[in-house]
């Protein structure tokens, strides 16, 4: 119930006000996204990758509504592409980035040129890029992107969501040879006609498509911070006869950091998804939706604020 009270008010912007002025939220802030500018986010990069972790980095936005909004999305990922590969990261840090954000709602087609500039630049200075999935109204038009990505740069992440009843095929379409996929639980209010409510029946999809991924040619890239889902995790690898370096796991920047480390230490691919920008309302909610005791305890702060 909680959670779907935090994810209505993910989209409210009175709700937004009071949480932007709540002394409260910058701790949770601070916790979550990794500052609001370029530099903070490849000072968070290089804290990592020294620590021997992989990175992909989201410029925070989403709902953009106009092109100036898209194309300033698309050339912030210039700027921080550069950056990175100024300060010698781009071996270790990627790029992640929603469609929305570059125009998909508007303008299908101008979304996918600034996704394919982005492409291009990644490719420059030799990196990559995932491609964020969101609500399950833009499935099929980010997947459809997504396979447009790939006729130039076949590396172009997927991301697909256990939680939508659709999962399990897309895992077998998206697992050729080639491709990275990252699957994660879902993080979006969906109705059940498409998403499984139950948290066992996410699970349970969720170790289907591990196995769906497992057994195909691509990279999975498992992002959960669920212990039992990492050991499941492990075995199927064992399974379908899968080395270290053919999978990876990733996790949220502030969620579990000595787990990470831990996976890295015993030789896995540990990716940590860094957010930085000023639009980190809508993505901090949707943390806290993900964790009740964030929940309670950041409620309990706007309630109490005079």
């Amino acid at each position: 119930m909680l959670r779907s009270v935090i994810l209505a008010a993910s989209r409210n912007k009175w709700v937004e006000r009071r949480v932007e002025t709540t002394p409260i939220s910058r701790g949770l802030v601070k916790r979550f996204v990794a500052g609001t500018t370029t530099a903070d986010a490849v000072a968070a990069t290089r804290a990592l990758v020294d620590d021997g972790l992989l990175v992909t980095l989201d410029y925070l936005g989403e709902d953009t509504f106009n092109t100036a909004q898209a194309e300033h999305t698309r050339d912030e990922y210039f700027k921080l592409l550069t950056a990175l590969n100024a300060d010698g990261l781009t071996h270790a840090a990627e790029v992640s980035v929603k469609l929305t954000a570059l125009g998909l709602l508007f303008d299908p087609e101008g979304a996918y040129l600034n996704a394919k500039a982005i492409c291009d630049a990644a490719a420059e200075v030799g990196t990559t890029v995932t491609v964020d999935m969101e609500d399950h109204t833009v499935t099929d038009a980010t997947l459809d992107i997504v396979n447009r990505l790939r006729e130039d740069h076949p590396w172009a992440g997927a991301v697909l969501q256990a939680y939508l009843r659709r999962t399990e095929g897309d895992c077998k379409e998206f697992a050729g040879p080639g491709s990275r996929v990252r699957l994660c639980k879902g993080a979006y209010k969906e109705p059940e006609s498409v998403a499984y409510q139950a948290r066992l029946d996410v699970d349970r999809s969720y170790v289907r498509c591990i196995n769906a991924l497992m057994n195909g040619q691509g990279t999975p890239m498992l992002a959960t911070h669920d212990p039992r889902l990492i050991e499941i995790a492990k075995d199927r690898a064992k399974w379908f006869d899968r080395d270290k370096d053919s999978f990876e796991f990733q996790m949220l920047y502030g969620i579990r950091p000595a787990e990470q480390k831990k996976l890295a230490a015993e030789g896995h691919k540990v990716r940590v998804y860094i957010p930085y920008g000023d639009e980190w309302y809508g993505y901090l909610m949707r943390r806290l939706a993900e964790r009740p005791a964030n929940m309670a305890f950041f409620l309990r702060g706007v309630a109490s604020k005079k």
